[in-house]
């Protein structure tokens, strides 16, 4: 794994401010090499990079998943269960969906995915779902509201992200929207939900990883880390605020008129 500094750095800011957006991580990341000219950089820094924004997530929300964690572990029966612990319980079924489809999907298969024509297709149709989601389906319901049913369809929406281009906090609220959350609700479910697939995808590479005998350049893989931690950070904390005064229109813009401009350079290109 050799590259150049200014690369890790770009990407991992690719990777912070597209994972917390609902604009796409992975079809950004293997749209970058598309526009550069380069060729794709790897699971192997695609995994860095997550363990980043994994890390973000977990500094920004840290109060909320310590007195969820806690909430889960009082549980003495199903009967009884207060709002936090019944969102815990339904936080670890949403992640069930992604939990088994990812397993099931070998890397090569999911490599294959990150053609640019597929990515414009799902930036652009999976923009106008969130869109429509948002202007009619958007409700008052709140983090109490949410029940194991609303759970479970969220995380299947979230199964579909592991298509580059739909966008996982994306498709998540467009979910949540679709289900009569209101726009923060959705925004924070989505959050908090990202943490334990974010950490089992991690898991899992991290351990295919270290049965490998793919040599490591660690300071690249630290640096990746760090950047996209901090960045994830900030992201994190702008998205909330753009998403309470405006909307998910600047997102949805966004997102068609990239997948626009890509198959418009891919015809060109042809």
């Amino acid at each position: 794994l050799r590259m150049e500094t200014w690369l890790v750095i770009v990407l991992a800011l690719v990777q912070a401010l597209t994972e917390f957006l609902p604009v796409s991580s992975s079809g950004h990341l293997g749209l970058a090499g598309f526009f550069l000219g380069l060729p794709y950089q790897g699971l192997t820094l695609d995994l860095a990079l997550h363990l980043g924004t994994l890390l973000a997530l977990i500094a920004y929300f840290w109060k909320d998943l310590w007195r969820l964690a806690r909430a889960v572990l009082a549980i003495r029966s199903l009967r009884e269960l207060d709002t936090l612990q019944r969102m815990g319980l339904g936080i670890a079924l949403s992640t069930i969906p992604a939990a088994i489809v990812g397993a099931s999907m070998p890397d090569a298969f999911t490599e294959s995915l990150r053609t640019p024509v597929l990515i414009a297709i799902n930036l652009i149709v999976f923009g106008v779902l969130l869109g429509l989601a948002d202007r009619y389906g958007g409700g008052h319901r709140g983090e109490g509201a949410i029940s194991y049913r609303d759970a479970l369809l969220i995380g299947a929406a979230q199964a579909l992200a592991l298509i580059p281009g739909t966008s996982r906090s994306g498709i998540t609220m467009t979910a949540g929207l679709a289900l009569g959350l209101d726009r923060a609700t959705a925004a924070r479910y989505s959050f908090l939900m990202a943490v334990p697939i974010t950490a089992l995808a991690v898991g899992h590479g991290g351990l295919q990883l270290a049965l490998s005998s793919e040599q490591l350049n660690l300071s690249v893989l630290a640096l990746g880390i760090t950047v996209s931690a901090l960045a994830g950070i900030v992201v994190i904390h702008v998205f909330l605020r753009i998403l309470r005064q405006v909307g998910t229109l600047p997102f949805v813009a966004y997102r068609i008129g990239l997948g626009l401009l890509v198959l418009g350079l891919v015809a060109f290109r042809s």
